[in-house]
């Protein structure tokens, strides 16, 4: 029983609500998307070269077949 009293007891700490830090609403996925949508624009256009340059080529490999023309010198 001395023990018992030899002991202090403090009162509890009042509870209190801890509001949580809120994460800032996301910006950035517009941003992203417009970044994608630029990246697939160029990349899009960037075959379109591509097509355009072989086509022409091959076009032109034709045409010098077709008039007999020898094949470019070795």
């Amino acid at each position: 029983m001395a023990f018992a009293k030899s002991l202090r007891v403090e009162p509890p700490m009042p509870r209190t609500i801890i509001e949580p830090d809120r994460i800032p609403p996301v910006k950035g996925i517009e941003s992203e998307r417009e970044e994608i949508r630029q990246r697939v624009a160029n990349f899009k256009a960037h075959q379109q070269r591509f097509i355009r340059e072989r086509e022409n080529y091959a076009s032109s490999q034709w045409k010098r077949v077709a008039e007999g023309r020898p094949s470019l010198p070795r």
